[in-house]
């Protein structure tokens, strides 16, 4: 009899990171193109970069959904069928739209399965019964949704439901807003999002203890993994993350712990409370707010603001390196993202498997001389691990 297992859905934010997220255990990533999606600011894919990010993730077996979930207008529509048309060719696994206009121009240019976008507002029932009917495979539910009541909407209207898992969230319902227009004249719902939600505002309320709540707006991180039972116990398809803007260590970071927990699951058929533990005290290691179930369980309020600085916390890591090449017996080549230095306790991240912990004896650099301390963008040698593999990522406590 087989284990029902969600699908683990990572963001991509360029092609490193589809190549990072696919690496450590995500069964699908998605990402977008240069134009119609709602992260303009990060790397995004060209044609080239794309057509290569799904022959990797096809290669590992693992999925490629492409977002065209920004509220297009005609003169965008204009120019979409080509880029449908293509993304066809290359047998991509399927579009997230959140418009009607977008599904009718993708169903008549191609043959790509298509999700319903989060920013669809997609919170009960009657509504995935509609997008279903109009033809979606699956919606993306709003996060405004708990586990219970998605299971409800997958089994009343007998379609493949998506929630989040993990990652930032949006003050606003299911991401529709507009305080960027106002603030920064960036339209939020056509990829132009500045976070004036994270900003610090003044208040003018009489008592004082109200003024200090100067980031009334921001919301705690969303984190998931303790809900893993729940998502399980409802069937849920896919948990997703957020972040596709976010580090190559975050990306990494987050496909780890999830697969590894779903992995024991789909090996054991339970969870073990201390290797949940053990997989939430992972996710503190990346850079992130406070975290909370949100509405996972129940409706988030007052105590899921994040009402305070963005600063950096205690027991986060940083991205040290990667390894680019091991040379059995040897060294091990490593891309320098942060300096480091001889005598620094740094950790190996493997794709499977306990974090390998390592203090540096040695640095040399690519012309075989000893060096004290690494400089960004520089390749550096490091002594040889048996445990370690090419692509590995190498992080370190922030000091």
């Amino acid at each position: 009899m087989s284990v029902f297992v969600p699908e683990l859905l990572a963001p991509a934010g360029n092609l490193d990171k589809l190549k990072v997220a696919i690496s450590y255990g995500a069964n699908a990533v998605y990402l977008a193109g240069l134009k119609f999606g709602l992260r303009s600011a990060a790397d995004n894919f060209t044609y080239e970069e794309l057509k290569e990010g799904v022959e990797f993730a096809h290669s590992n077996n693992a999925l490629v959904y492409v977002v065209l979930n920004g509220f297009l207008h005609d003169s965008d529509l204009d120019e979409l069928p080509e880029f449908v048309e293509f993304l066809d060719s290359l047998k991509i696994d399927a579009v997230i739209v959140s418009d009607i206009g977008v599904m009718q121009v993708v169903k008549k240019h191609s043959s790509i399965p298509i999700h319903v976008s989060t920013q669809s507002s997609c919170v009960n029932s009657q509504a995935a019964k509609l997008w279903k009917n109009f033809g979606a495979e699956r919606v993306v539910l709003g996060r405004e949704v708990t586990v219970k009541e998605a299971g409800k909407i997958k089994k009343d209207a007998s379609v493949e439901v998506e929630m989040f898992i993990h990652g930032s969230m949006c003050m606003a319902y299911s991401g529709n807003c507009t305080i960027s227009n106002f603030t920064q004249g960036r339209d939020s719902n056509r990829g132009g999002c500045a976070h004036s939600c994270r900003f610090e505002y003044s208040i003018d309320f009489k008592d004082e203890e109200e003024k200090k709540k100067a980031f009334f707006m921001s919301s705690k991180d969303l984190n998931g993994i303790q809900a893993l039972p729940e998502y399980i116990e409802y069937e849920i398809d896919s948990v997703k993350v957020e972040g596709r803007m976010k580090s190559h260590l975050y990306a990494g970071t987050i496909s780890k712990v999830y697969s590894d927990a779903l992995n024991f699951y789909k090996k054991n058929q339970n969870f073990l409370s201390d290797s949940l533990e053990t997989w939430a005290d992972e996710l503190k290691k990346v850079t992130h707010r406070s975290y909370a179930p949100v509405n996972l369980f129940e409706k988030a309020d007052n105590s899921t603001i994040f009402n305070e600085r963005e600063t950096t916390k205690e027991g986060e890591y940083i991205m040290a390196g990667r390894i680019v090449e091991v040379y059995k017996d040897q060294h091990m080549m490593i891309e320098v993202r942060n300096a480091f230095n001889v005598g620094d306790e740094i950790e190996i991240l493997p794709f499977n498997g306990e974090v390998i912990k390592y203090k540096l004896n040695e640095i040399k650099n690519i012309l075989n001389e000893s060096i004290q301390r690494t400089n960004p963008s520089t390749l550096v040698k490091i002594p040889f691990h048996k445990d370690a593999k090419e692509n590995n990522i190498i992080r370190m406590r922030q000091v």
